[in-house]
């Protein structure tokens, strides 16, 4: 059996987040607890990193957290990784997923992709402003973050800016000029660029954005999004088409709508966000963005291999295009 770094932590009685940290980083350490750990590495015989960081594992680190919790039973999600896991296994790599333990012991999500030694890690997490995360980031590891731009690491976008115009452009050409836009909480990049373009292509048509017309609500939790409609619905000037952060949201929205007896579309319009199969079913048919996660995944496993095997230069980036998919849900509007 090949000598683990559990094996080096129990000779030594050093923790084993901590010899994780200290093999990895090993010609740049010193100190007591330092030459413990090698003393004990050298003993047994584990192969120290001057030595094996030049061996590839054939391992790919998958760090996934989204904050609704619905894990890898999100649609987005679920279709992206398992297109990445699809292309890295083609090319002869396995996957771990990476969290904050090793063995029972608390760790970072540096420490855990030192300890299984990864050769790359994809990122498709929530909170990329988490500590954590960026310091992952900022390390020696190879990096793809989707829908997020990390200097020198590298990114697969999809096109957000290009979806909500695409949203917004299309309601303008149905008639509507009071729009709405319920958007997810803004702590991500994603968010962030929707709400700048819903602005920009808002005023490109000419077109005030009302007070009650910009709120958040959060991706994917439709106990937040319900309130919000019902206040939308309850404004003095009520919008005729209303934004919604993801698909979804329109199983919330659809609630509050038939709860104060309006019919979508003939009384208010709604558009969602990803394009995923369950509200594609549902009657009427969304009007929505797809989103191609399944090139998103590929992609990222196609580039964060080639950093590893070709040394490909980090700080590329990947944008995906997304599709408009004009469904049933914004209907003709006389306003203009």
């Amino acid at each position: 059996m090949p000598v683990t770094i559990r094996d080096v932590a129990e000779k030594c009685g050093v923790p084993i987040s901590q010899v994780a940290r200290l093999l990895n980083e090993y010609a740049s350490k010193e100190g007591e607890t330092w030459q413990k750990v090698i003393d004990a590495a050298r003993e047994l015989g584990y192969p120290l990193e001057e030595t094996a960081r030049a061996i590839r594992t054939l391992n790919l680190g998958v760090l996934f957290s989204e904050e609704s919790k619905s894990g890898l039973l999100h649609p987005f999600f679920a279709t992206l990784l398992n297109a990445f896991k699809s292309e890295a296994e083609a090319r002869g790599y396995d996957i771990t997923f990476i969290n904050r333990n090793i063995g029972r012991e608390e760790a970072t999500y540096l420490e855990h992709c030192r300890y299984r030694r990864v050769d790359g890690v994809v990122l498709a997490c929530g909170d990329f402003y988490s500590e954590e995360v960026q310091e992952l980031l900022k390390s020696e590891i190879p990096c793809v973050a989707v829908d997020y731009t990390v200097p020198n690491q590298d990114s697969v976008l999809s096109d957000n800016r290009a979806g909500i115009r695409q949203l917004v452009d299309y309601a303008v050409s149905l008639g509507h000029r009071h729009i709405a836009f319920i958007h997810g909480q803004r702590n991500s990049q994603v968010t962030e660029e929707r709400i700048d373009e819903f602005r920009k292509a808002m005023a490109a048509q000419r077109l005030p954005v009302l007070p009650g017309y910009l709120v958040e609500s959060r991706y994917g939790e439709l106990d937040v999004l319900r309130p919000q409609v019902e206040k939308m619905l309850h404004l003095p000037q009520r919008p005729t088409c209303i934004l919604l952060p993801d698909d979804t949201a329109y199983l919330g929205a659809q609630e509050v709508i038939r709860e104060e007896e309006l019919r979508i579309p003939a009384d208010i319009s709604l558009a969602g966000y990803d394009g995923i199969p369950l509200t594609q079913a549902l009657r009427p048919h969304l009007t929505t963005v797809s989103q191609d996660a399944e090139t998103m995944g590929r992609e990222a496993a196609r580039m964060l291999i080639g950093r590893i095997e070709k040394n490909e230069p980090a700080g590329r980036t990947v944008t995906v295009p997304v599709q408009l998919l004009k469904g049933e849900t914004i209907s003709w509007c006389n306003e203009w």
